[in-house]
């Protein structure tokens, strides 16, 4: 038995409409509503194949992670843009740096990283394979 991929994660966030927006404007990521299978509205962000699942805190749907909370995840998405194009653009919309760029070692190999921090204060690494 193995599993093969991810498909979708879950991020507890205080306001799910301000970090869908920010997750569209700042990482490119496609805000999609959806009504799930009881019936509730939903928002989720999606990129390539995959699509993160927003719940506001204390309002998570069932089941939920024994222990939810905005700003616990660290999180690393790939790209194929430059990461000087990425400093930019994190520039233009006045998104801090923490860090980078930086060697770092991904799940595929080694990776260069950009540091930045969501409204929730989640750590965002944006990478390059190396």
């Amino acid at each position: 038995m193995r599993v093969e991929a991810l498909d979708h994660l879950v991020l507890t966030v205080a306001d799910p409409e301000a970090t869908a927006e920010w997750y569209r404007t700042v990482l490119g990521m496609r805000i999609d509503r959806f009504d799930a299978a009881d019936g509730t509205r939903r928002t989720a962000l999606a990129f390539g194949r995959q699509k993160i699942n927003l719940h506001r805190a204390g309002a998570e749907f069932e089941p939920k992670a024994a222990r939810p909370g905005p700003g616990s995840a660290d999180l690393c998405f790939l790209t194929d843009m430059p990461l000087g194009e990425w400093q930019d653009h994190l520039r233009r919309q006045a998104v801090a740096i923490e860090d980078g760029p930086v060697a770092r070692t991904g799940a595929q190999g080694p990776i260069t990283s950009l540091y930045v921090r969501d409204p929730d204060g989640n750590l965002i690494e944006i990478a390059t394979l190396d």
